[in-house]
């Protein structure tokens, strides 16, 4: 009962977190490790997926009601991001992703420095795409980020605002709103793999998923009252756990 209390706790704090500027998964999944040691990491990680996507779908359905979302371009982007992500899965069984930790851990570092330095960073929403063009360039950052999530995953959802702000222009609240709908769709093929295997235990992921829901609502509201200066504050904080655990899991 007291893990489950635990969990619960840390799932309403990676909602809240997640739901602005991603990195949920830095907090929810070493909590299951902690709790749960002698669990199969398959089982560990299907239970995550779980209650992690039900968050996600809330902190959409928040955003998609406060934010004008174009919806022409970003179908095309998650069903991009779908389809990559599972690739992405699949190539996983072929090539040990520990080769890439160091190349992501000097790309999060440059995304840090960039997002620092330039202090009007996703500030104003001055989109750089129209029409067509903009479908195109949200499939084409659909389907690398969607492909990285399956193959490796830490750092998606910042990895997804910090391209939309600066290659579409976006500011970080519409950053956050489209990254939410693509991060949903890149776990959707997860979930349903880990579900069809029984590697979920429900009476630990439902729980947790509630209160991933809470946490999102509560940080998407927050979010959109505080605005886009509060919003990049978190993304920096978040950004730098990025690079601090990717750094321990390079260097322990």
């Amino acid at each position: 009962m007291i893990e489950i209390i635990g969990l619960c706790f840390f799932a309403f704090l990676a909602g809240f977190i997640d739901s602005m500027v991603g990195g949920g998964g830095l907090i929810q999944l070493p909590a299951l490790f902690i709790f749960f040691p002698h669990v199969p990491i398959a089982t560990l990680f299907g239970t995550n997926k779980l209650a992690s996507i039900s968050g996600t779908t809330a902190a959409a359905i928040r955003f998609v009601k406060e934010v004008k979302v174009d919806w022409k371009s970003i179908l095309p982007g998650a069903f991009t991001a779908l389809i990559f992500s599972y690739l992405g899965a699949r190539l996983v069984s072929f090539i040990q992703n520990e080769i890439l930790r160091p190349l992501i851990l000097c790309l999060l570092i440059l995304v840090a420095i960039y997002t620092f330095i330039r202090k009007d960073f996703g500030s104003e929403y001055r989109p750089k795409y129209y029409g067509d063009r903009i479908i195109y360039v949200m499939i084409a950052i659909s389907a690398i980020i969607g492909f990285y999530d399956g193959f490796f995953g830490p750092g998606t959802g910042s990895f997804l605002i910090f391209l939309f702000i600066t290659i579409l222009g976006f500011d970080f609240i519409r950053a956050s709103a489209n990254a939410k709908i693509i991060n949903f769709s890149t776990n959707i093929a997860a979930l349903v793999y880990f579900v069809s295997i029984n590697k979920v235990l429900y009476t630990i992921a439902v729980p947790m998923a509630i209160f991933n829901i809470i946490g999102s609502v509560f940080g998407t509201k927050m979010a959109i009252v505080k605005g886009s200066g509060f919003v990049r504050i978190l993304f920096l904080f978040v950004v730098s756990g990025l690079i601090l655990r990717l750094a321990y899991d390079i260097f322990k």
